[in-house]
């Protein structure tokens, strides 16, 4: 009997190590943990081409229900100053109208943060942003799924977030519907204050999740990072966030 080479492995060997490697490499994307790298501070243009973003990897965000499967993704950096986020929004229009800050954003086309750095209390950040710029800014406590938004006292000078929009205008004026647009912003620590847990250094866990909301097809679609059942507000499904 001759000696089996290497390269004379059995198909169906070949293929179960295929299978494995896919399960491993699928567990590595939804084991609910974002790796944080840390940064310097950069300048927020919307379109994140600053290189401190390939530090970072992409998250991606899985549909809700009967949502369609149109690309969404963000990223997330740390400094000694505040945390950066970058979402990245493959969409078929823009659907967008509300002019203000501090609006209900959520009923149109939006990215939301929601940010968790202290278990010990069910109180979190939640930080929305419109393609068109604007923002809503929150802390929610939330008491046995009792919960209600507080937006930020003296908000200004150190704790003013950073954010801009990128719409890729050339999609938006032609007859495709693949339009693309980002959301880039800057949450300064300063407005974190009094939750614990911040800032954070290396070695820090947050819980945290990362959302979309769509309403191009006359109804409410939406992404998530951690899946959640019924709101965005279930707490106890965000991922967790470790500081490197």
């Amino acid at each position: 009997m001759r000696k089996m080479k290497s390269n004379d492995l059995p198909i169906q060997y070949i293929l179960f190590f295929i299978i494995l490697l896919g399960a491993f490499m699928n567990a590595q994307t939804k084991d609910g943990i974002c790796h944080v790298k840390r940064t310097g501070d950069f300048k927020i243009t919307g379109k994140g081409d600053s290189e401190s973003w390939q530090k970072a990897d992409w998250l991606k965000l899985s549909p809700r229900g009967e949502s369609s499967d149109l690309l969404t993704q963000v990223k997330a950096l740390y400094s000694d100053s505040g945390m950066y986020f970058l979402f990245d929004n493959a969409d078929r229009k823009v659907t967008a109208t509300i002019q203000k800050d501090f609006e209900d954003l959520w009923n149109e086309d939006v990215v939301e943060v929601f940010l968790w750095p202290d278990e010990d209390f069910p109180i979190y950040f939640e930080y929305e942003l419109s393609p068109l710029n604007h923002e809503l800014v929150l802390l929610v406590p939330n008491l046995k799924d009792q919960f209600l938004g507080w937006q930020p006292w003296h908000y200004e000078g150190e704790r003013l977030t950073k954010h801009e929009i990128w719409i890729d205008s050339t999609a938006e004026k032609s007859d495709t519907k693949n339009i693309h647009w980002r959301a880039e912003f800057f949450i300064p620590y300063e407005l974190l204050h009094p939750l614990g847990n911040v800032p954070p250094q290396s070695g820090t866990h947050w819980r945290g999740n990362f959302y979309r909301c769509d309403y191009d097809l006359g109804h409410f679609e939406s992404w998530a990072w951690q899946p959640v059942e019924k709101r965005f507000h279930e707490y106890k499904k965000f991922g967790t966030l470790v500081f490197e």
